[in-house]
């Protein structure tokens, strides 16, 4: 057989340190009959390995196996410095020492339950946080603090994870509404709280300052509060304690008694009274964008107004066509005008974006009128335009060729988007209760996107059409009670300006802490999921990325279960308690009450709250 030596151009390659990790099959080179300078051996896979020792024990694997290659083909080496003769030292003491043993760790001992009601709180997470609401009720609060809001007491321009505002401990309320520059609250008495730095630059903490009003809701524009009383009296007050000192007051009321007067009020407000109402008609629910409000009357008429000081309503919001800040009737700026352009239908829920509005019938269909700048109405018009009359959303044609009839459940509005949630059912009208009949709840979104607001997995600028939130649509469980598999809906919408979040109606639990029921029987609430923008942390996810899709957060008293929640462990998700009667305070030492827990989105923040 023919010998032939290694050529000297291999020479410079043997030289060079070879790679860390080079893994290399004996098989390859083996099989091999090419010199050993071959672009052929020089390929090989790499590891991220960087141990010296790996490094010489894959140098001379490569040696060897090129080595043996060579012979294979009848090749001579002529080079002895390839073939050291003794180990240096180094070498020595970088042998292999072997394998590692590892180390066994048995799991500790859980603590042994103490009683029965100890026992549901070491299996469930979920019991501990419906029992945590009824035990310190209050308010938790998360997202930008630029105006001293959601930590009245600190100088932190961002709350990464929900935190308490201690004002509030022990306390329920009957409503809340936080933006990034001032709070208002309604306490249990009716009366109204306010704090926050466009309320008082001086002072941070939370001031009582309209009282024996009964307000029992309260809907916030850009400087203005719209309070609606328990007899449907509707006040609109500036958000300013300056201007609440300086504006003008009401007068006394005398009364028909000698010397029997009522105190002046403290703040100046204006009121709101829609006309021509009927007989027991009142308003029972108030809603506000930047400088608008709509307000609805237990008839299910709407009316809307302006509720700004600073601008009139300009882009179609108030659903009068041709109304603006010269052709307005003569009277106050801020009088309540019918929407008459509903006609005769039945309004049953009403909503407000910044500039837009929504009206929702009781026969299930949803009128937008307002900016469309982007897409927020749900239909496509002019680039930048508005509409100024009330039109319907065409909610059929997103079900066509399903088989499936479309009836909107209900409605919300925040920023520059809406949401509705719709039931499709195969008859129409929806036959209830009827066994074997499929019903599809839907969740879906419209307006703009780019911080995720849409919850549809995409980042999209705008959607003149209406998106399918997929996370929030076709969701079912099996009902014990009723013996069947039923959709879950979301029980609420909020929507703030570039987030929102969906409280579910899924099955809950609240009566397992009575004495009868066994240990292994525990409370649990309604899940909430999250989604849009987080650019001051208002998603509670501990983490700054905005997210276009709804997820979970952790429990509102538990940083760690919020970072496993976050990393997708869902077991310690945060939930609402839903409403009940019970005894409030440590141990169910209060009073007993109606409670429940509520859920706001504001403009970059949010807040949970205990609601009488």
């Amino acid at each position: 057989m023919a010998s032939t030596l290694l050529s000297r151009a291999a020479l410079p390659a043997l030289r060079r340190p070879l790679p860390a990790s080079i893994r290399m099959t004996a098989g390859s080179a083996l099989r091999s009959s090419r010199p050993v300078h071959s672009p052929r051996l020089q390929r090989a896979r790499y590891s991220t390995s960087s141990e010296p020792e790996q490094q010489r024990l894959g140098a001379r694997t490569f040696i060897l196996l090129t080595l043996t290659a060579a012979a294979g083909a009848g090749l001579v080496l002529g080079y002895p410095y390839l073939f050291p003769s003794a180990k240096s030292e180094s070498e020595k003491h970088h042998q292999p020492s072997g394998p590692e043993h590892a180390e066994i760790v048995f799991e500790k001992p859980r603590r042994k339950a103490t009683s029965k009601e100890d026992a549901r709180d070491l299996v469930s997470p979920q019991h501990v946080q419906v029992k945590k609401s009824w035990e310190h009720p209050g308010v938790y609060a998360w997202g930008s603090n630029a105006g001293r809001v959601v930590a009245p007491d600190s100088n932190e321009l961002v709350i990464k994870n929900p935190r308490r505002i201690p004002y509030f401990d022990g306390q329920l309320l009957r409503d809340l509404k936080l933006n990034r520059d001032f709070g208002v609250a309604v306490t249990e008495k009716g009366d109204l709280v306010q704090w926050g730095a466009a309320f008082d630059k001086t002072s941070t903490a939370p001031t009582t300052t309209l009282k024996g009003k009964d307000i029992a809701k309260v809907a916030v524009s850009r400087d203005r509060i719209i309070a609606l009383s328990s007899g449907g009296s509707v006040y609109s007050i500036p958000v300013s304690k300056a201007d609440q000192a300086a504006g003008e007051k009401a007068p006394r009321k005398s009364w028909w008694l000698p010397f029997w007067t009522s105190d002046a009020p403290a703040i100046s407000y204006r009121s709101l009274k829609p006309s021509n109402l009927g007989w027991g008609e009142k308003v029972v629910d108030v809603k506000s964008g930047l400088d608008h409000c709509l307000l609805l009357t237990s008839k299910g008429r709407v009316f809307a107004a302006a509720s700004s000081s600073e601008d009139f309503p300009s882009k179609g919001q108030l659903g009068v066509p041709g109304l603006t800040w010269h052709t307005r009737p003569a009277g106050p700026y801020d009088q309540p005008h019918e929407v008459k352009a509903l006609g005769s239908r039945i309004i049953k829920q009403i909503a407000a974006g910044d500039f837009h509005s929504l009206a929702l019938d009781q026969d299930g269909r949803v009128f937008s009128f307002g900016d469309n700048a982007s897409g927020q109405l749900g239909y496509e018009t002019d680039i930048g335009g508005h509409v100024d009359t009330p039109s319907p959303l065409p909610i059929a044609k997103l079900y066509n060729g399903t088989g499936l009839f479309p009836r909107v459940t209900s409605i919300a509005a925040g920023g520059q988007n809406s949401y509705f949630t719709v039931d499709a059912t195969q008859s129409q009208p929806p036959v209830p209760n009827e066994l074997g009949q499929r019903t599809v709840a839907d969740t879906w979104a419209c307006g703009a996107g780019i911080h995720g607001n849409l919850g549809s997995g995409r980042w999209t600028h705008v959607s003149p059409t209406p998106t399918k939130i997929k996370a929030l649509s076709g969701l079912y469980e099996y009902n014990e009670a009723a013996n069947r598999i039923t959709p879950i809906r979301p029980a609420r919408l909020a929507a703030g300006g570039t987030h929102a979040c969906a409280v579910l109606d899924n099955l809950t639990h609240l009566t397992a802490s009575r004495s009868a029921a066994p240990a292994t029987d525990t409370n649990f609430g309604a899940d909430v999921l999250f989604w849009g923008g987080n650019e001051h942390y208002q998603l509670g996810t501990g983490k700054r990325a905005n997210m276009n899709t709804p997820v979970y957060i952790g429990p509102l008293d538990d940083s760690e279960a919020g970072r496993r929640a976050d990393a997708g462990e869902t077991s310690q998700r945060f939930q609402l308690t839903p409403r009940s009667t019970v005894r409030i305070g440590e141990g169910g030492s209060g009073r007993t009450v109606s409670v429940e827990q509520r859920i706001e989105c504001g403009k970059f923040v949010t807040a949970v709250y205990s609601a009488a």
